[in-house]
């Protein structure tokens, strides 16, 4: 691809690699450099003038870390006359902070999207937004994708005559529902309330699901507190057996141990917009998102339409 360059942060390099490869491009070297006061300095390795130029950094953890690279990186981009910068953000961590719902508390997917755009990013594509508001907290066009093409191709494998998708709250429910046209499937929904970051209660499940195969589709995946509390319902509705499907598989803090464990959950299924967990066990699959970003990135740098990737979704 012409004057196309593209960078990866130290985030997941090894997506960016995989995305270079369908792109037909080659990952251009990034050196960061560490003083002895902690501070950070990046330097571009390529010829950035007059250039698209696509930074690749999912916000992982460590979080504030890579945020501050990406960071560093867009300057250094725009120091070098990139003609355009678009972040290619497969997750985007600050996303569930999307509102003030207590007093005195600071909206950081805001903030985080107007520190990119100060940095020097003039456009954003993204992956499975944890809500359709943080689109809106950019004033750089965004590129939203979504993953359930690929989860619902590798779901097609299985016989899903008797099969129900179940979103764990409402606020899930519109990409469950697609979800479920898209395998033409029944739908049904937790009725949730989040009280803490690990602290959730699913006071029941709306929608027929019992004696039923079940799969709980999420945006991420973090500690499993949610498909815990769950699957805790969905037990009680004597469900035949159970798949766990979501985009952003971060399985922190011992999760996909946990889930694994449970002898009702047959398989968790995620993709690659985090580095898998080095213990994943023999029930995690895990699906690459590669060739959707490649393919979008190649439609912002020709200037063709992105929304018609879903067209026929």
């Amino acid at each position: 691809m012409r004057d196309i360059t593209v960078f990866s942060g130290s985030a997941h390099p090894e997506l960016a690699e995989e995305i270079c490869a369908h792109l037909g491009t080659p990952l251009h070297p990034v050196q960061l450099n560490r003083f002895a006061n902690d501070v950070l300095e990046v330097q571009l390795q390529a010829n950035c003038r007059e250039r698209d130029v696509f930074l690749i950094q999912p916000l992982v953890p460590p979080v504030q870390e890579h945020l501050v690279e990406l960071l560093l990186m867009l300057d250094a981009a725009r120091g070098a006359s990139a003609a355009r910068t678009t972040v290619v953000m497969p997750h985007y961590a600050y996303a569930r902070s999307d509102k003030k719902d207590a007093p005195r508390i600071s909206i950081g997917a805001r903030l985080v999207a107007d520190l990119m755009v100060a940095a020097g990013a003039n456009r954003v594509l993204a992956m499975t937004l944890h809500s359709p508001q943080v689109h809106g907290f950019f004033s750089v066009p965004v590129d939203h994708l979504h993953a359930l093409r690929e989860l619902a191709r590798h779901f097609r494998r299985y016989d899903l005559s008797d099969t129900v998708v179940v979103s764990p709250d409402l606020g899930n429910a519109k990409e469950a529902a697609h979800f479920a046209r898209l395998l033409g499937t029944g739908v049904a929904m937790g009725a949730k309330q989040r009280f803490s970051d690990d602290r959730v209660v699913i006071s029941s499940v709306i929608g027929d699901v019992t004696g039923k195969d079940v799969i709980i589709l999420d945006d991420e995946i973090a500690k499993g507190s949610t498909v815990i509390e769950l699957l805790d319902r969905l037990r009680e509705q004597r469900v035949r057996s159970v798949r766990i499907a979501c985009t952003h598989g971060l399985f922190s803090g011992g999760a996909i141990e946990r889930l694994s464990e449970l002898p009702e959950v047959e398989e968790i299924v995620c993709t690659n917009t985090v580095p898998p967990p080095p213990k994943a066990g023999d029930k995690l699959t895990v699906l690459s998102i590669a060739p959707a970003l490649a393919e979008a990135m190649r439609r912002i740098h020709d200037g063709e339409s992105v929304s018609a990737l879903f067209s026929t979704s």
